[in-house]
Protein backbone atom coordinates (compact mmCIF):
# COMPACT_ATOMS: atom_id res chain seq x y z
CA UNK A 1 0.00 0.00 0.00
CA UNK A 2 1.11 3.29 -0.69
CA UNK A 3 2.42 5.30 2.09
CA UNK A 4 0.00 8.37 2.86
CA UNK A 5 1.66 11.48 1.98
CA UNK A 6 -0.89 13.89 2.70
CA UNK A 7 -0.21 16.05 6.06
CA UNK A 8 -3.29 17.91 8.21
CA UNK A 9 -1.84 20.62 10.11
CA UNK A 10 -3.44 23.57 11.53
CA UNK A 11 -0.44 26.23 11.07
CA UNK A 12 -0.07 28.36 14.10
CA UNK A 13 1.64 31.22 12.31
CA UNK A 14 -0.68 34.03 11.16
CA UNK A 15 -2.80 33.68 7.99
CA UNK A 16 -0.63 34.40 5.03
CA UNK A 17 -1.03 36.86 2.59
CA UNK A 18 -1.65 34.83 -0.59
CA UNK A 19 -4.64 32.82 2.01
CA UNK A 20 -5.92 36.33 2.25
CA UNK A 21 -5.48 36.84 -1.41
CA UNK A 22 -7.49 33.86 -1.96
CA UNK A 23 -10.36 34.73 0.67
CA UNK A 24 -10.68 38.39 -1.41
CA UNK A 25 -11.12 36.07 -4.80
CA UNK A 26 -13.81 33.65 -3.10
CA UNK A 27 -15.79 37.06 -1.75
CA UNK A 28 -15.88 38.53 -5.56
CA UNK A 29 -16.28 35.25 -6.56
CA UNK A 30 -19.39 34.67 -4.19
CA UNK A 31 -20.64 38.68 -4.83
CA UNK A 32 -21.03 37.42 -8.74
CA UNK A 33 -23.07 34.72 -7.55
CA UNK A 34 -20.39 31.86 -7.44
CA UNK A 35 -19.62 29.34 -5.02
CA UNK A 36 -17.22 31.68 -2.76
CA UNK A 37 -14.41 29.67 -3.21
CA UNK A 38 -10.90 31.84 -4.44
CA UNK A 39 -7.06 30.81 -5.06
CA UNK A 40 -3.92 32.24 -5.44
CA UNK A 41 -0.90 30.91 -6.66
CA UNK A 42 2.04 31.88 -4.51
CA UNK A 43 6.09 31.98 -5.15
CA UNK A 44 7.88 31.78 -1.99
CA UNK A 45 11.21 32.03 -3.92
CA UNK A 46 10.50 35.36 -5.55
CA UNK A 47 7.88 36.46 -2.76
CA UNK A 48 4.71 36.95 -4.70
CA UNK A 49 1.53 36.24 -5.76
CA UNK A 50 1.73 34.68 -9.58
CA UNK A 51 -1.77 34.38 -9.85
CA UNK A 52 -5.29 34.64 -8.54
CA UNK A 53 -8.87 33.56 -9.24
CA UNK A 54 -12.32 32.76 -7.85
CA UNK A 55 -14.67 30.58 -9.07
CA UNK A 56 -16.02 31.44 -12.48
CA UNK A 57 -18.43 28.03 -13.33
CA UNK A 58 -21.88 30.00 -13.69
CA UNK A 59 -20.37 32.92 -15.27
CA UNK A 60 -18.08 30.69 -17.99
CA UNK A 61 -20.51 28.13 -18.11
CA UNK A 62 -17.87 25.73 -17.47
CA UNK A 63 -17.97 23.40 -14.34
CA UNK A 64 -14.44 22.81 -14.66
CA UNK A 65 -14.39 26.77 -13.79
CA UNK A 66 -12.58 26.18 -10.50
CA UNK A 67 -11.06 28.32 -8.82
CA UNK A 68 -7.63 26.42 -8.38
CA UNK A 69 -8.09 25.60 -12.12
CA UNK A 70 -8.29 29.03 -12.99
CA UNK A 71 -5.58 30.20 -11.22
CA UNK A 72 -3.10 27.23 -12.15
CA UNK A 73 -3.91 28.03 -16.02
CA UNK A 74 -3.25 31.53 -15.41
CA UNK A 75 0.05 30.95 -13.58
CA UNK A 76 1.21 28.70 -15.99
CA UNK A 77 0.30 31.25 -18.79
CA UNK A 78 1.89 34.24 -16.78
CA UNK A 79 5.16 32.37 -16.39
CA UNK A 80 5.15 30.62 -19.75
CA UNK A 81 5.22 27.10 -18.23
CA UNK A 82 3.46 24.11 -18.18
CA UNK A 83 4.33 22.77 -14.40
CA UNK A 84 4.50 25.41 -11.57
CA UNK A 85 7.47 23.21 -9.38
CA UNK A 86 8.55 25.21 -6.07
CA UNK A 87 5.01 27.14 -6.52
CA UNK A 88 2.47 26.84 -3.51
CA UNK A 89 -1.27 27.14 -3.85
CA UNK A 90 -3.82 29.01 -1.16
CA UNK A 91 -7.48 27.95 -1.77
CA UNK A 92 -10.14 28.47 0.76
CA UNK A 93 -11.61 25.12 0.35
CA UNK A 94 -10.27 21.80 0.26
CA UNK A 95 -10.11 20.62 -3.70
CA UNK A 96 -12.23 18.82 -5.24
CA UNK A 97 -10.77 15.56 -7.08
CA UNK A 98 -10.41 17.60 -10.09
CA UNK A 99 -8.36 20.24 -9.10
CA UNK A 100 -6.55 17.69 -6.91
CA UNK A 101 -5.77 16.31 -10.13
CA UNK A 102 -4.28 19.39 -11.75
CA UNK A 103 -2.43 20.39 -8.88
CA UNK A 104 -0.59 17.01 -8.81
CA UNK A 105 -0.06 17.40 -12.50
CA UNK A 106 1.11 21.24 -12.39
CA UNK A 107 3.77 20.01 -9.79
CA UNK A 108 3.17 22.13 -7.41
CA UNK A 109 5.18 22.39 -4.22
CA UNK A 110 2.54 22.84 -1.18
CA UNK A 111 -0.81 23.34 -1.28
CA UNK A 112 -2.71 25.07 1.57
CA UNK A 113 -6.18 25.43 2.09
CA UNK A 114 -9.00 26.58 4.28
CA UNK A 115 -12.32 24.93 5.39
CA UNK A 116 -12.25 20.73 4.83
CA UNK A 117 -15.01 19.63 2.65
CA UNK A 118 -16.33 16.26 3.50
CA UNK A 119 -18.93 16.23 0.65
CA UNK A 120 -17.10 17.50 -2.67
CA UNK A 121 -13.24 17.45 -1.33
CA UNK A 122 -10.95 14.89 -3.04
CA UNK A 123 -7.37 15.46 -0.85
CA UNK A 124 -8.61 14.89 2.62
CA UNK A 125 -11.78 12.89 1.69
CA UNK A 126 -13.43 11.06 -0.94
CA UNK A 127 -10.85 9.72 -3.44
CA UNK A 128 -7.97 11.06 -1.17
CA UNK A 129 -6.18 11.88 -4.69
CA UNK A 130 -2.40 11.96 -3.45
CA UNK A 131 -2.99 8.69 -1.68
CA UNK A 132 -3.99 6.57 -4.65
CA UNK A 133 -0.89 4.64 -6.30
CA UNK A 134 -1.83 6.26 -9.61
CA UNK A 135 -0.66 9.47 -8.34
CA UNK A 136 2.59 10.86 -9.63
CA UNK A 137 2.96 13.90 -7.73
CA UNK A 138 1.80 14.76 -4.49
CA UNK A 139 2.30 17.99 -2.96
CA UNK A 140 2.66 18.89 0.72
CA UNK A 141 -0.82 19.42 1.95
CA UNK A 142 -2.06 21.80 4.94
CA UNK A 143 -5.23 21.95 5.77
CA UNK A 144 -7.47 24.48 8.02
CA UNK A 145 -5.97 27.59 7.18
CA UNK A 146 -8.35 30.44 8.74
CA UNK A 147 -10.89 27.41 8.52
CA UNK A 148 -13.66 29.37 10.48
CA UNK A 149 -13.40 32.65 7.99
CA UNK A 150 -13.54 29.91 4.97
CA UNK A 151 -16.35 28.23 6.21
CA UNK A 152 -18.39 30.82 7.46
CA UNK A 153 -18.00 32.58 4.27
CA UNK A 154 -19.55 28.84 2.10
CA UNK A 155 -22.39 28.58 4.89
CA UNK A 156 -23.45 32.40 4.36
CA UNK A 157 -23.60 31.85 0.88
CA UNK A 158 -25.72 28.70 0.83
CA UNK A 159 -28.22 29.67 3.98
CA UNK A 160 -28.82 32.69 1.32
CA UNK A 161 -29.95 30.82 -1.41
CA UNK A 162 -32.44 28.87 1.02
CA UNK A 163 -33.49 32.01 2.08
CA UNK A 164 -31.92 31.41 5.72
CA UNK A 165 -30.21 34.15 7.29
Amino acid sequence: MKKNRTLMNDLPEPVPEAMKAAYDEALTAGARGEIPVGAAIYDPEAERIVARSGNRSVELNDPGAHAEMLAIRAACAALGASRLPGLDLYVTLEPCTMCAAAISFARLRRLYFGAFDEKGGGVCHGARFYEQPTCHHAPEVYGGIDRSACAELLQQFFAGRRGGA
